[in-house]
This record gives C-alpha cells, structure tokens and sequence, in this order.
C-alpha cells in the first residue's frame, strides 16, 4: 500500500491519518477535507486519479497544516516517527515538510525497523532533510525541480538558502547537477528532475529524457510538479520497477498537461482529470511495443 506524508498551508487544518479520498476538487481524510490547488493535495489527487486505473487501493495520507512556521510539520514527524513501524507500507513518498535533520533521522530510524522495508520517495522540504543529514542515499527516488537539483549537487551548502551562486539552476546544467549530486552521494538511488525536459537518472548517468508533448503553458502553472510525483508514486505503489515508473509518469504528466489544454488560467486539477486517461495511452502503448519485441 502507499502513503503519502505532507503538510498543507492552513495553519488551522488538524493532523489526520488515513485513507485519502478525491471528492470534486477536495480531498478528504478523517472527514477533514483540503482544497487541491498544488503541493500534497495535488500529488495525492494524482496518486489517487492513477491509483484508480492500475486497480490500487486509494493512498494512506499522513496531512497537518503549517504556514511555514514549522510546527505542523514537528508534530507529524512525532507522529510518524512513533507510527510508521507498526504500518505495513510497500512505498512511502514524503512531500512538504519543514526540514529538520533531527526529525527526519527519527523517521528514517522508524522506518529501517519496518519489515520489508518500503521504497522511499522525497521530495520538497522532506528531499531536503534527506539531503541534510547525508542520508540521501538512503531513499529510492528524488523527484527535484532544476532548482532543488542545484542544492542538492552543491556538496556543502547546509540549507537551499545557501546553495553557491556558481552552481547554476541552468535546463543545460542539468547533466553535469545531476553528476555532481551522485559524486558527492546526495541524491536516491534514482533521481526523476523536472522541469523544461524531464531526466530520469542514476549513479550510471541520465537514462532518459522526456520532452514531449511540450506545452510551454504548464511552466507557470503551480503544482504540475506535485502531480509528476503523484504519477510515479502510484506506479510503483503498483509494484512497477522504479526506473520504469519514473519514465512513464514523466510521459503520463505530460500528455495529461497537453490534453487538459492549458492557459494561463488554468488550474492543476484540470490536468488532474486527465491523468487516467494519459496513462492507459501511455500504458498501451508500452504493451503494444513489448508485443513487438517479443515477435
């Protein structure tokens, strides 16, 4: 099963833990319901929308609200660090968290003592903690933008604000970020970098590179990256082989992207909606070229 860990920003919003649901455009956990907009919300409404087409069972969500402050985001590291070894979760993806170094240890620590160990996904403020206590290499995949790619290949900037000004969020750097974050062992096993052109990579170099449907409109719009995250989390929730997830839900983003049609007005959960249709394309797709490979 997946969970999903996050916080949202409403300073009010209680700590919930359960089975998350996608009702019109809100989602809902313990009759507690949060507007998808971008951030957790919107990564869970895509493992959910994604979940739906590959048969899984709707996502765990771990949520609190914090607006910045840090203190929703302590008392769910409390909460998973005292929780998550009694779970039976096969993948756990963490999102917006405060980074606290000494938290995130604590529920890495909890998490080493569940039985199998679950594949682990970060991103955001979590993907930074990892990176802080240099136990980045301890997690299955890093789903950065270029700009997180930079902090994380900069091996001695302790916090995203000090990320050395030569180390530039630059789409054509992106092959040399990636080689650095690996050299200096600050990046997952696999890193799925998004942005202009999506990269999957690991230790060996890049494996892939996704750039197309190419709709500049989806630049500006918030949470596009959330929902990538959301894709693959479901994938390999799913069972898939990480690689594998990471490619088609780079595809799968983007053909939803295209189909949603987007302006500048739009908003994520209209790309949201056309997530199970991209994948079951993208899914025939990768059949029907297994087929031929196998005549």
């Amino acid at each position: 099963m997946l969970a999903i860990a996050g916080t949202v920003p409403d300073k009010d919003f209680p700590l919930v833990a359960g089975e998350a649901r996608l009702k019109g455009k809100r989602i809902r956990i313990e009759g507690k319901a949060i507007s998808v907009n971008r951030g957790t919300p919107a990564l869970l409404a895509a493992a959910i929308k994604a979940g739906e087409v590959l048969g899984q069972p709707a996502p765990f969500g771990y949520l609190v609200g914090d607006i910045g402050m840090g203190d929703g985001s302590r008392r769910l590291y409390q909460y998973l660090t005292r929780h998550l070894g009694e779970s039976g979760f096969e993948t756990i993806t963490f999102h917006y968290l405060q980074p606290d170094v000494d938290w995130h240890n604590r529920v890495l620590f909890a998490v080493e003592e569940m039985a199998p160990r679950p594949i682990l996904i970060a991103d955001a403020g979590f993907m930074y903690a990892a990176k802080m206590s240099g136990e980045a290499t301890k997690y299955d995949l890093f789903t950065p933008d270029i700009g997180e790619l930079a902090f994380l290949a900069d091996e001695e900037a302790p916090h995203p604000f000090y990320t050395r000004g030569f180390i530039l969020h630059d789409e054509n750097r992106v092959p040399d970020l990636i080689a650095r974050a690996y050299e200096h062992h600050n990046a997952a096993r696999y890193l799925l970098v998004k942005g202009e052109k999506d990269y999957v990579a690991d230790q060996q170099g890049i494996l892939a590179i996704i750039d197309s449907p190419m709709e500049e409109t989806l630049e500006a719009i918030g949470g596009t990256g959330d929902t990538l995250t959301g894709i693959v989390a479901a994938l390999i929730g799913a069972g898939m082989e990480t690689r594998e997830s990471a490619i088609i839900a780079a595809h799968v983003n983007r053909l939803a992207g295209y189909y949603a049609n987007p302006t500048p007005a739009t908003q994520v959960m209209e790309i949201i909606r056309h997530i199970p249709g991209a994948l079951e394309e993208i899914l025939e797709k990768r059949e029907g070229i297994r087929e031929q490979n196998a005549v």
